[in-house]
Parts: C-alpha cells; sequence; structure tokens
C-alpha cells in the first residue's frame, strides 16, 4: 500500500544584489523546487518567498511565516533550491534545522542534495554549512584587507570612510581634521568602556558631527571602532 506524500512548504529568496544573477531568481528557485517535489512524490502544497531580502538574520516575513508553519505542524517537510537561501550563518542554518527536526519536519536542499531525514544527510549538513560560512569568511578578509590596503595608499576604496574627504581627481583621499579628531575621541573613550550612547553624548557636546547626519546614531559609532580597529 502506498503511502501518502510528504507535505511541504518550499522556500526561495533574493537579496537586492542577486536580482540580476541567473539561477538564483525566484522563477528559477521555484521552478527547480515544483521539479525536485515532482520527481520525489513531494506533495508541495506551497512556495513562501522573501524578495530583496538578505540573509544575514531570520527576522524575514516569508522566513517568519514558513517556521510557523513548521512549529504548527502543517507540513513534514521544508524544500529550498540552496542552502544560503535559508541562511547564511552557520548558526543561524543548524538552529533552523533543529527546530524543523524538534517538530518532525524533513529539510531538503536540492542542489547540496541535503534530506535530513537520513543520519548521512544530517552530517553533510553540518559539513556543508561550514564549508560554506568558511568560504564567505575568507572571500570577506581578502576584501576587507584590499579596502585597508587601498585606503592606506590614500587611494579611494568603495564609500567614502568617516575621517577622509575625496580629492578633486575622485580618487585620492584626504583627511579630514575634524572627523579624524572625532575618532580619536571615539576610540579614546571606547577604551575607557564608555556605551555607544555616552559617547554620542561627548561627542555632541564638542560640537563633532557624523558624514551623513545632524545627529549621532550608536550604530554609526560602533561601526567606526570597528573600522579603525581593523586597520
Amino acid at each position: 500500500m502506498k503511502s501518502n506524500p510528504l507535505q511541504a512548504y518550499g522556500y526561495i529568496r533574493v537579496s537586492s544584489e542577486e536580482q540580476a544573477k541567473s539561477g538564483l531568481s525566484l522563477s528559477g528557485q521555484k521552478r527547480k523546487i515544483e521539479a525536485y517535489a515532482k520527481l520525489t512524490d513531494i506533495d508541495l502544497i506551497k512556495v513562501i518567498q522573501d524578495s530583496a531580502i538578505s540573509a544575514k538574520n531570520t527576522e524575514r516575513e516569508g522566513l517568519q511565516e514558513l517556521l510557523k508553519a513548521v512549529e504548527n505542524r502543517e507540513i513534514q517537510a521544508v524544500i529550498v533550491y540552496k542552502l544560503d537561501r535559508l541562511s547564511r550563518s552557520v548558526i543561524d542554518t543548524l538552529n533552523l534545522i533543529s527546530s524543523f527536526e524538534k517538530h518532525n519536519v524533513a529539510f531538503h536542499s536540492i542542489q547540496e542534495k541535503i534530506d535530513t531525514k537520513s543520519a548521512l544527510g544530517r552530517f553533510f549538513l553540518t559539513i556543508t554549512a561550514a564549508f560554506a560560512q568558511m568560504e564567505r569568511d575568507t572571500i570577506s578578509e581578502r576584501t576587507a584587507f584590499a579596502l585597508k590596503e587601498k585606503r592606506r595608499q590614500g587611494k579611494r576604496a568603495g564609500n567614502i570612510p568617516f575621517g577622509f574627504d575625496l580629492a578633486s581627481d575622485k580618487q585620492t583621499l584626504l583627511e579630514n581634521s575634524n572627523e579624524q579628531k572625532a575618532i580619536k575621541l571615539i576610540l579614546r573613550l571606547h577604551s575607557k568602556n564608555l556605551s555607544l550612547r555616552k559617547i554620542a553624548f561627548e561627542l555632541a557636546k564638542k560640537g563633532l558631527k557624523p558624514k551623513h547626519s545632524s545627529k549621532w546614531h550608536p550604530k554609526v559609532i560602533k561601526s567606526i571602532i570597528s573600522a579603525n580597529y581593523a586597520t
């Protein structure tokens, strides 16, 4: 007697940078998921999407809808075209898969040929996610090194960093004296363990302003600290 097919949701995602890339379009991912479900005799109920959304965290409308269906035991399987469509973070990926398993929901990733219903599939998932994270981290390190080297040489590298202005040749960076003062103050106060909000207060009190705003925000100060400790 033939058993009833697993009922599944598909999940697809693109970030704004990936919109034009072949193979990663929403329609392309959806077609592959539909074909996979048909081939493996899975009943694909719905395909949920997140469009122009980064995978930096799990607070995505489509993903939250998927998780709700999992928690409510409305489905028995989740299908994605590629592992990083679910998340680009190893920790987030494994936490999501753990949540699926907790609710007895199988996870299928087509490109990596992952099916968590088997022990080998679960093992391969962990290894694949870890290698993907390592590859992204390596690329990030190389990019950061290249940008720092350009800035060290006084050349423009992407957006104009805080502490500099763009020279008339549109390539060379020139130090902005007021912004350099702000950087020194930020780093000094940070070394004294002042909170980001207290640092913002001290900057404003001394009349030092951010590059693109009239008010200091903790996130901006944190990025300045990270950029300057990385150099």
